[in-house]
């Protein structure tokens, strides 16, 4: 099978595996991914197929959807992967990728062990950011039933990705427990580049939302 064929099978297996998503993680935030991270990879000289590949399959099975089990995806992909007859050192980049991509505490490092990863977790994250990943986030937070803003509620930057699976605080916090923290922790120079303008927009955002919080607007 040629790679033209996986990655139209892959974008189907993707299409009906998040149909009905309203939590942000949708076919449309695959997509969004799955250019950026390509637009990246030309820049930084990466190989195209395992970054389209891993950015359309990255959230499979993602943990936030599993009770935590961080292990699912990358076992689900790479069985489908098995099924389409790929390659086995592809299908290991792939997996590789997908394990290495989430954004796992602000006190935890999180670092990717290709230049193709780089590609894809930095896609992934500047579509945490901005003004998609303000929609986003709020999206998600509303899916979970977390509250939107509760000032008695500290933040809390998480030291352990099991202390951060745990967290169930207002979705205002996660903008300084983990989207405020993305542009700084982005890999590539392609990455950095495009991160700066979306930070900026959040940093807008917030101080307009806390000032109308504050009934000083």
């Amino acid at each position: 099978m040629n790679s033209s064929t996986i990655l139209e099978h892959a974008e189907t297996f993707v299409r009906e595996h998040l149909a009905g998503d309203s939590s942000g993680h949708d076919w449309w935030h695959i997509d969004r991914v799955r250019r950026a991270a390509l637009e990246i990879a030309r820049g930084e000289g990466a190989d195209l197929f395992v970054v389209e590949l891993a950015a359309l399959l990255h959230d499979v099975s993602d943990w936030k959807f599993t009770g935590g089990d961080s292990s699912r995806g990358p076992n689900e992909v790479r069985e489908w992967l098995q099924q389409q007859a790929v390659e086995p050192a592809t299908i290991d980049r792939v997996c590789q990728i997908i394990s290495e991509v989430t954004f796992k505490g602000a006190g935890v490092a999180t670092p990717t062990t290709s230049l193709e990863g780089q590609a894809v977790q930095d896609a992934d994250r500047l579509d945490a950011i901005g003004a998609v990943g303000i929609a986003r986030a709020f999206a998600y937070g509303g899916s979970k039933g977390r509250a939107m803003v509760d000032p008695d509620i500290s933040l809390e930057m998480h030291d352990s990705f099991a202390a951060y699976k745990k967290n169930s605080g207002p979705t205002i916090n996660h903008f300084y427990e983990k989207l405020l923290l993305l542009k700084d922790r982005m890999n590539t120079a392609s990455g950095k580049r495009l991160a700066d303008e979306r930070h900026r927009f959040m940093e807008q955002f917030l101080a307009q939302f806390h000032a109308e919080c504050a009934g000083q607007r």
